[in-house]
């Protein structure tokens, strides 16, 4: 396995799976010796991308539809 020009490596699906490795896992790198460990991070960095979606959406609903209203509108349903 090689390491791309950014620093890059593809880590086998086996190890993932059997790691939890799923898409968007924040992951930390420990060096010791000669050796790089990946590990899970311990606490997500910063606002994740639906902690972000929430904040910004916050307070800015008029609260005028019924649930079941606004899941005809998603649905397409007149």
């Amino acid at each position: 396995m090689r390491i791309t020009s950014k620093g890059q490596v593809t880590i086998p699906v086996g190890i993932r799976e059997k790691a939890g490795l799923l898409p968007g896992t924040e992951v930390d790198f420990e060096l010791k010796d000669d050796s790089v460990r990946i590990v899970r991070a311990k606490a997500p960095k910063g606002e994740t991308r639906g902690e972000r979606a929430v904040r910004l959406l916050r307070g800015s609903g008029s609260g005028k539809m019924t649930t079941d209203e606004i899941m005809a509108l998603t649905r397409g349903e007149d």
